[in-house]
């Protein structure tokens, strides 16, 4: 039998203190251990409350979803019409890269007609992710969207991730784009 009044091994102090600290470490540990849990759990809502950002609206993502038909298509005869009437600004990833100014739209159509034409282009397609950065300030927005393009070029097919950011501009209650910029961050092409 153990007697409570002899000193612990460890330290110079009776054993029935060391027992009382000892117990007072593992009910410490057993709050720590609760509190980083609970810790945990606050930071995963906050992470899912992250991932529920402010997503653009249906009318929004209406002259996205036009440009992306219009570069899919690619008819001769057709100009987009899913752009602002002025101020227009375009960064793309060919050439000249840059589209600004009266005839943006017109002068981007072409190049991007060229460009489809050069890679032969066929059959593109673009889904997105949720977009990131959500943001309006009276009738203009912007956002970032994940976006995946698809389709064959010189009948091998072409999988391109990037970001494509837009600004839109409310025009007569229908929204414009009046600037986006694409930026490729993968892709990939199957072999012959």
């Amino acid at each position: 039998m153990l007697r409570r009044h002899c000193l612990c091994k460890r330290g110079r102090v009776p054993y029935s203190v060391a027992m009382q600290m000892h117990s007072t470490t593992i009910r410490g540990t057993k709050r720590a251990g609760a509190f980083g849990v609970a810790a945990a759990f606050i930071a995963s809502l906050l992470a899912s409350a992250a991932h529920a950002q402010e997503q653009p609206s249906a009318a929004m993502m209406e002259p996205v979803r036009g440009l992306v038909a219009f570069m899919s298509t690619q008819r001769r005869s057709e100009q987009p019409t899913v752009f602002a009437r002025r101020g227009v600004c375009i960064i793309e990833n060919f050439a000249p890269y840059l589209f600004c100014g009266l005839q943006a739209a017109a002068n981007w159509a072409a190049a991007f007609r060229a460009h489809a034409a050069a890679d032969d282009l066929k059959d593109l397609d673009a889904t997105f992710g949720a977009a990131h950065d959500f943001s309006q300030s009276g009738k203009r927005v912007y956002f970032s969207l994940p976006t995946t393009w698809t389709g064959q070029t010189h009948g091998r097919h072409f999988d391109e991730q990037g970001a494509w950011v837009f600004v839109l501009e409310q025009e007569s209650n229908r929204w414009k784009i009046i600037g986006y910029g694409w930026g490729v961050t993968a892709a990939s092409v199957t072999p012959p």
